[in-house]
């Protein structure tokens, strides 16, 4: 968050209130001049017909927020873009006839999924279940509006990878292994497997004694389990 004299603090808990305050205004005359819209709080798409429209609500929006608010528009990142090439809006990407979650999100994601799933970590799985539920939770209700079922399947299938892998560390010895599957009815000669290896997440043993179901029972939010989907069109600022 970056200190400034005028203003709402860049990146403050409270700066998207003040901007749905303060923007209302800008909303209610691109309302009335025909204009559809959506924002949230600074991000603001405009929806039109043709290029030609886009460019002219680019020149009014423009005018309204600096000549009127007296803000500044990012040059950068206003830019016109038809839903055929794809149109980038908190974290999501939206075409034509689809929606996506955007990639470096997915790539964050994962990457604070991979931090609280670490075979290290010492903690019982059932309390990183815990801890990563909520996690789990917020990102895909709030990406569930794109079309994000087979990144979900993808990230939940190597999300029971690693928590496969944090189990097998934990019971350290394959024979605890052995005796898991013995209790849970599994017969046969079983054989001998690395309980630290990251390979050994993804072996038949590990799937016999770890089915997806049980992941269920311990109470681990199914990504797959989440409805995804909307469709989009048409120009946007």
């Amino acid at each position: 968050m970056a200190a400034t004299e005028t203003g709402s603090p860049q990146g403050g808990v409270i700066s998207p209130l003040i901007a749905n305050i303060y923007l209302d205004a800008f909303d209610e005359e691109m309302k009335q001049r025909g204009h559809r819209i959506v924002r949230y709080a600074d991000d603001i798409l405009i929806l039109c017909c043709s290029r030609t429209a886009a460019e002219n609500a680019k020149a009014q929006a423009t005018h309204i927020l600096e000549g009127k608010l007296k803000l500044s528009v990012n040059t950068e990142k206003t830019h016109i873009t038809h839903s055929d090439d794809g149109v980038k809006f908190l974290g999501v990407e939206i075409g034509t006839k689809h929606t996506r979650i955007q990639p470096k999100k997915l790539t964050a994601f994962k990457a604070k999924l991979k931090q609280m799933t670490k075979r290290n970590g010492g903690m019982p799985l059932q309390s990183v279940i815990n801890a990563l539920n909520p996690l789990l939770r917020g990102f895909s209700y709030y990406f569930k509006i794109a079309n994000a079922s087979r990144a979900f399947k993808q990230i939940a299938s190597w999300l029971r990878r690693r928590l496969r892998s944090i189990q097998l560390k934990l019971w350290k010895k394959a024979s605890r292994l052995h005796r898991w599957l013995r209790q849970h009815g599994y017969k046969g000669r079983f054989a001998h497997i690395n309980m630290t290896s990251w390979c050994s997440a993804r072996s038949p043993l590990a799937s016999y004694a770890m089915p997806n179901s049980w992941f269920d029972e311990l109470g681990l939010m199914n990504l797959e389990n989440v409805a995804t989907g909307y469709v989009f069109s048409h120009y946007a600022k």
